[in-house]
C-alpha cells in the first residue's frame, strides 16, 4: 500500500541583500596599480554603488579609479578611520548594507556571494583571511601577531572570539549607525568588531581568500614602525574601550 505524501515544510530563507542595496566603501592611498582591477572585479559581480575614498593620494589613485567607474570622493586627513566616515558621508536613503574592502587587490573579491548569502541572518558579516592556507601564508608574521593579539584581547574583555579583523566585511547600515564609531584612524575596525558585540549585534564569520597586494606598499605592515605603531593602536583602542565599558558598568 503506498502511503500518503507530506508537504515537507521549510523555513522560508530570508532574503540576501541585492545589489541595489548595498553600497561598496573602498578608503584607498597612492593604490593607482590595483584599483581599476578591484573597481572591475566588484562590476563584474553586478554592484554598481561603488565609492572610492582617496585618502589623501600621492599617485593618480583617483583618476584611475574615476576611469573605471567608480565615483570618487577625497579626504585628505590621513586616518583610515576618517576615509571611512567621510565615506559614510550622503548615502542615498535605498542603502541598507556597507561593503568595506581595501584598493590594493589582496582581497578574494569572489567570497563576496558566501558574504552576502550570511549576511540574510546577520547584522555583520567579516571575512575570515585565516580560514584558508593561502590566506595564512599571504600574511605576514606582524599581521599574523597583530591580529592574535587584537582578537585574544576581545575575547578577555568582551567575551567573543573572532578569528579575525580582515578588510573585507559587510554590515547592515542601522547596524553601523548604532555603533557611533568615534575612531578615525587604524582603531576603526577595531572599535567595530567590539562595538558590535556590545551592541548585541548578530555576527558571523565567512572563510574568504587573501593574497599579497598587487601594487603599492602597505601602511601598517609594509615597515616594522609601521607595525609597531599598529600594535600600540591595538593596546590604545582596546583598552579605551574596555575602560569605557567599565565606566558604563559602574553608572547608576
Amino acid at each position: 500500500m503506498n502511503c500518503p505524501s507530506r508537504a515537507i515544510r521549510t523555513r522560508p530563507q530570508p532574503p540576501r541583500p541585492a545589489a541595489t542595496s548595498l553600497q561598496v566603501l573602498i578608503p584607498a592611498r597612492d593604490e593607482a596599480a590595483a584599483i581599476a582591477a578591484v573597481i572591475q572585479e566588484l562590476r563584474g559581480q553586478g554592484l554598481e554603488r561603488i565609492r572610492v575614498v582617496d585618502n589623501g593620494s600621492g599617485d593618480d589613485t583617483a583618476a584611475v579609479a574615476s576611469a573605471a567607474g567608480a565615483e570618487v570622493v577625497v579626504e585628505p586627513r590621513p586616518g583610515y578611520g576618517r576615509a571611512c566616515w567621510r565615506g559614510l558621508d550622503g548615502l542615498p536613503p535605498a542603502v541598507e548594507w556597507i561593503f568595506f574592502c581595501d584598493g590594493d587587490g589582496s582581497d578574494d573579491l569572489a567570497a563576496l556571494p558566501r558574504l552576502l548569502a550570511a549576511a540574510a541572518e546577520a547584522d555583520l558579516v567579516l571575512g575570515n583571511r585565516l580560514a584558508g592556507a593561502e590566506g595564512r601564508r599571504a600574511m605576514t608574521p606582524l599581521q599574523h601577531f597583530g591580529n592574535r593579539l587584537a582578537t585574544r584581547l576581545i575575547q578577555l574583555g568582551w567575551g567573543h572570539r573572532y578569528r579575525d579583523l580582515g578588510p573585507m566585511r559587510l554590515i547592515r547600515r542601522r547596524c553601523l549607525e548604532a555603533l557611533a564609531l568615534r575612531d578615525r584612524g587604524f582603531g576603526w575596525t577595531l572599535e567595530m568588531q567590539v562595538r558590535a558585540v556590545e551592541q548585541g549585534c548578530r555576527i558571523r564569520e565567512v572563510p574568504v581568500g587573501y593574497r599579497p597586494r598587487q601594487g603599492g606598499r602597505s601602511k601598517i605592515s609594509g615597515s616594522l614602525l609601521g607595525s609597531l605603531r599598529a600594535g600600540e593602536v591595538i593596546l590604545r583602542t582596546l583598552g579605551g574601550l574596555y575602560l569605557a565599558r567599565i565606566r558604563r558598568r559602574r553608572q547608576p
